[in-house]
């Protein structure tokens, strides 16, 4: 029997639930609008934006905690100090939980300063920090019956004027600093790499090419910038979800995706579930059904034809739940949204501007990590998932010619899809089927013809593995799907423009020689020419840091050290999963989830396990 493998807990970022379960939907009434109620028109009355009436949002929203709180105040014209218990916390103010006598003192006080620690994973990447003697004013007092008192307390400057004044403009001048000189370093290897060439002609042209990918990823990205919001550009958009054994997390998917800040008349939500073999599809109608009972009390959110689920007979594989979703969609863009990924109230709405383009035939949202502070590993992918889309991404956005919508949040106009689904249901490669890499499969039919954006302010978060096993396996599925999804791109890029298809031929030639240069500057070279490989150990430290400054100076989060760890890994694991990947592209299982594919391989080893111990008893 076939044991599921249970996952470790990981550690998330709760945001205190809204007594309204579609807080951010607007009705077609107009009895409540994010618009009024949340200040937008106020905002543009005085010449504010759509992007300023968010940001204005996400300052306010709360999020869940439970550490102390040192209060210290003047009462009776002595100074007091007290311990309570912060409830929940934003970045204007908290709530905190203390005894309702020690309440009053502070209620009379009025003004207090506050000492805590915003604990990794309580607030969104980059707050984690030690606040010390911050100034307050204590603007509510609660008494409950149990003897408790809670305190509304709202912060003289933000957590962000804090940090800022503190250590993040010190960090972002450190980070500048370190940027500029490592660049410099490079270039200025680089040049003697020029100076050497004639000594050993393919190593150097591999440095020379390496460099100039990479510090040319960077330097492009400098420029991008996402398409601004316009508030009366609203097409009709039908948000696919995809499901397979997502049984703990599909139900804060759902939500997600249907509690949006856009008009209810033009976005409708699909769930196909791929025939889980857990609780999944209980937990689909569950949440549906809440989402409509929370729609009973006015209708004004017309949920019964906006939410639907539907089951597939069998197990078909993700590529047929997403095709089945957009043929069953009513409105011209498709969103497609991981069942493990956790939509921003405002991505839905940032994510269809590029389309005002009529070229633009797809764009990728971003993609943050949600269980960023679980472990180290899930740390360095949170990194590595930053850089990757800020970064990589936005230097192809530049262009118009993103080369992977990656699959936790991207946008495709249906009509285009629907055009490529039978190839891309039936792909193969050197003859066998393709099952998985469906994003970058995708990305390919669409950008052979039409354009691809990326588009930052689009964000959302998902969920990644928190064991090296399962992302392991994970790198290895997406190295055989870049490999395939590489080789066929390269087979039109060239036709678009000219630096872009020199950068894209420059990407993939680096990583696949990759292994063969890292085997000779540190094995061959020290044991034939007895000579230590300072050079390359002093170019992939640069390159680690480069990383690590990139997402200090982005950030300003103390995650930024995992981005050294993160390129230590890839060279000594990551890197050699390379020539494996090539041997290996016909295999079908995930790794990470159980399906079909990788019960049976599981079966498979299981039965290979009892034949080895049977001849080992033989006599």
């Amino acid at each position: 029997m076939i044991q599921k493998i249970k996952p470790r807990r990981d550690v998330l970022c709760v945001e205190k639930p809204d007594r309204r379960l579609l807080s951010y939907v607007p009705d077609d009434s107009g009895v409540r609008s994010n618009h009024d109620r949340r200040g937008f028109e106020g905002a543009a009355e005085a010449g504010g934006s759509y992007e300023q009436f968010q940001q204005e949002d996400k300052r306010g929203r709360r999020y869940v905690v439970d550490y102390e709180v040192q209060a210290v105040f003047s009462h009776q014209g002595k100074s007091c100090s007290l311990t309570a218990q912060a409830v929940d916390i934003s970045t204007t103010g908290m709530l905190l939980k203390l005894p309702a006598e020690q309440g009053a003192k502070l209620q009379a006080a009025g003004r207090v300063k506050l000492s805590f620690t915003i604990t990794p994973g309580s607030m969104p990447e980059g707050y984690e920090m030690k606040i010390r003697s911050l100034k307050a004013n204590c603007v509510r007092m609660t008494n409950g019956e149990d003897g408790m008192a809670l305190c509304g307390v709202e912060f003289a400057d933000t957590l962000a004027q804090y940090a800022a004044d503190k250590r993040q403009n010190y960090m972002l001048a450190a980070s500048a600093f370190c940027l500029g000189i490592i660049t410099l370093v490079i270039i200025l290897m680089r040049a003697e790499s020029v100076v050497y060439f004639r000594f050993n002609r393919w190593l150097y042209l591999y440095s020379i090419i390496a460099a100039t990918f990479l510090l040319s990823r960077y330097f492009f990205a400098v420029f991008y910038r996402p398409v601004k919001i316009d508030p009366d550009y609203t097409p009709g958009v039908t948000v696919i979800i995809p499901c397979f054994n997502e049984e703990n997390w599909i139900q804060n998917t759902i939500r997600s995706c249907i509690n949006q800040d856009y008009p209810a008349d033009k976005l409708e939500v699909i769930v196909v579930d791929d025939h889980s073999n857990d609780h999944s599809v209980d937990r689909i109608r569950e949440a549906i059904e809440e989402i409509k009972g929370a729609d009973a009390e006015n209708g004004n959110y017309h949920m019964a034809d906006r939410i639907r689920y539907l089951v597939q007979p069998f197990n078909k594989g993700k590529r047929d739940a997403m095709a089945w979703g957009a043929t069953e969609a009513k409105h011209e863009l498709l969103v497609f949204v991981d069942s493990d990924s956790f939509l921003d109230p405002y991505a839905v709405r940032n994510i269809v501007q590029p389309f005002k383009d009529k070229e633009m035939g797809g764009v990728s949202g971003r993609t943050d990590v949600a269980n960023t502070y679980t472990n180290a590993l899930t740390r360095m992918q949170s990194v590595r998932y930053y850089i990757a889309f800020r970064i990589m991404k936005a230097a192809e956005s530049y262009f118009d010619a993103v080369t992977c919508l990656s699959g936790p949040l991207s946008c495709y106009r249906r009509d285009l899809v629907l055009k490529y689904a039978d190839a891309w249901l039936n792909q193969k490669f050197l003859g066998q089927k393709a099952t998985f890499g469906d994003d970058r499969s995708m990305t390919n039919f669409i950008l052979r013809h039409n354009r691809t954006a990326y588009q930052d302010s689009a964000v959302c978060r998902t969920i990644v593995p928190n064991s090296y096993t399962m992302f392991l396996k994970q790198q290895m599925r997406w190295k055989r799907s870049w490999l395939r999804e590489s080789l066929i791109a390269a087979r039109y890029i060239w036709k678009k423009e000219p630096f872009m298809s020199l950068s894209f031929y420059m990407g993939l030639a680096v990583p696949i020689a990759a292994p063969i240069i890292v085997l000779y500057n540190l094995i061959y070279v020290p044991i034939m020419h007895r000579v230590f490989p300072i050079t390359f150990m002093v170019g992939m430290f640069l390159m680690a840091m480069l990383m690590s400054m990139a997402q200090l100076f982005l950030r300003r989060s103390t995650t930024w050290i995992f981005g050294m760890w993160f390129c230590l890994y890839y060279e000594a694991v990551l890197l050699w999963q390379m020539p494996v990947a090539w041997f290996t592209f016909w295999k079908s299982t995930w790794g990470t989830r159980l399906t079909p594919a990788d019960l049976a391989e599981m079966e498979k080893e299981r039965l290979k396990k009892e034949r080895k111990e049977k001849k080992r008893h033989e006599p």
